[in-house]
């Protein structure tokens, strides 16, 4: 389900991306978050006991996505994609995980859509926030 933000995509994407690098520079300081070499921050909702994928799997999900502000963008359960066919913040944070997982995921413009954001839902710059489970790895 898609749901249009048009008061995120008329603002100004320079202070999207200054929205995005501060909600991003405060979330890191609480407790139970984690951040990656590469700025995916992520927070483990649930531990996972299954198997782990690997870059060139493919997975099968359910999860809801958000802008920083809290409005729904998207959302799927059983969808199944390749890890290399997703934005980078998705493919890096889904191989940290295990079958029957639940992560929160906060990632940086840079590892989403960036400077062009996507379909009119989210703006250029936007920093995104993804609750994913993986429900399976397909290999």
């Amino acid at each position: 389900m898609l749901v249009s933000v048009l008061a995120c995509s008329a603002g100004d994407p320079e202070q999207t991306r200054k929205d995005g690098i501060a909600f991003l520079e405060a979330n890191a300081k609480k407790e139970g978050v984690m951040v990656t070499a590469s700025g995916l921050q992520y927070k483990i909702l649930q531990a996972g006991s299954g198997a782990q994928p690997a870059a060139s799997d493919s997975v099968t999900v359910n999860y809801r996505g958000e802008l920083i502000n809290g409005s729904e963008f998207d959302s799927g359960q059983g969808i199944s994609f390749p890890l290399s066919g997703v934005i980078p913040g998705w493919t890096e944070g889904l191989q940290l995980m295990k079958e029957g997982a639940k992560y929160r995921f906060f990632i940086p413009s840079e590892l989403a859509y960036g400077e062009s954001g996507a379909a009119r839902v989210i703006p250029p710059n936007a920093a995104l926030v993804f609750d994913v489970e993986l429900v399976k790895v397909n290999r």
